[in-house]
């Protein structure tokens, strides 16, 4: 029988994700009174932090070594959509600001500058934001831009416009290579969209980590004990956190510093929903009987079993719910 606590030998990536580095991260807010060593920098979003991201990340640290710099890495908080489009407007993120930390830490990075952004600072030009921030409070001496990255008032600054702006500034700018994989080229929407789709390999594949959801357990109306599966609702922690498309999923649980097998359902629960209530989380944790109601929990998605399906009866479901769960413990047992 497989095992409640996951042996981390075996699924090494099982929410840790990367493996930690050394080196302690510096976290800046904001641009103000900072001072750093011939400092190599690069700036975006990175919502993700994916393969792509690694890659360019990897090259900062390596040009940083070759200048016996520091490397720098900006990105913004909150995200720029959120503040253009609105909270309400339905944006989908894949890590929240937090997470968003934790895994370019994870880099090895040296440093991360936070820049609060808001509609004032979405006007900036992108000739005044390298003159007056990148040179100025940053210092910067060698600039590393992804192949299509784009920054200042409505995407002006592409590469050429960059490149023209900083050659009286006395730094460098590079622009790195496009990073590619034999099923295209890895972006956040392009993850974005594979999620909803239900397509969690591929996108697994292009964050190069298993998709997680961090949030607390709540009360649910406990219809899964009266089957013999009691799960546990989770509520995420971050409001704008990107949802997997609808369906029961192998998952990796971490709670209170241990990590569980389990499985978790996404949907509506057509079978007993009788009143229209909400789309809903659900986890169920095999070989756990403990009360985790309030506490804190991440779940790690591994593999996708089905869709969500609407059965005849709560027999039928029960039923089912043993044939996914013998599927997601043989799923592990052969990780």
């Amino acid at each position: 029988m497989y095992k409640n606590k996951i042996n981390c030998s075996a699924i090494p990536e099982a929410l840790l994700f990367l493996q930690q580095e050394e080196q302690e991260m510096k976290i800046h807010y904001g641009y103000e009174g900072l001072s750093f060593r011939s400092p190599v920098v690069t700036l975006g979003i990175f919502d993700g932090v994916h393969r792509g991201h690694r890659s360019l990340l990897s090259t900062l640290a390596d040009r940083a070594r070759e200048a016996g710099g520091e490397s720098v890495v900006i990105t913004f908080d909150p995200h720029p959509r959120l503040v253009l489009e609105g909270s309400n407007s339905g944006v989908l993120l894949l890590t929240s600001p937090d997470e968003k930390t934790a895994l370019i830490e994870q880099t090895g990075a040296d440093n991360l500058v936070i820049i609060g952004f808001n509609e004032s600072f979405s006007t900036i030009e992108a000739c005044d934001f390298l003159k007056d921030i990148l040179a100025g409070k940053i210092g910067t001496r060698h600039l590393l831009l992804g192949y299509n990255h784009r920054f200042g008032r409505k995407g002006e600054g592409d590469f050429t416009t960059v490149n023209e702006c900083a050659e009286p500034l006395g730094f460098i700018v590079e622009q790195v290579q496009q990073f590619h994989t034999e099923e295209g080229m890895i972006s956040s929407s392009s993850i974005r969209e594979a999620l909803l789709s239900g397509s969690l390999d591929l996108a697994n594949r292009w964050l190069g980590y298993k998709y997680r959801i961090g949030g607390r357990v709540v009360e649910g109306r406990r219809l899964g004990r009266e089957i013999g599966f009691p799960t546990a609702n989770i509520e995420p922690a971050f409001r704008h956190k990107l949802i997997p498309k609808d369906g029961v999923y192998a998952v990796e649980v971490l709670l209170e510093g241990h990590r569980f097998a389990g499985m978790m359902s996404i949907g509506t629960n057509p079978t007993v929903n009788t009143d229209n209530r909400p789309r809903s989380l659900e986890v169920y944790i095999f070989d756990f009987g403990g009360d985790i109601y309030g506490k804190e929990i991440t779940v790690s998605f591994s593999a996708r079993l089905r869709d969500e399906i609407k059965f005849e009866s709560t027999a039928r479901l029960a039923m089912q719910m043993k044939e996914d769960m013998l599927k997601a413990l043989e799923h592990f047992a052969h990780k």
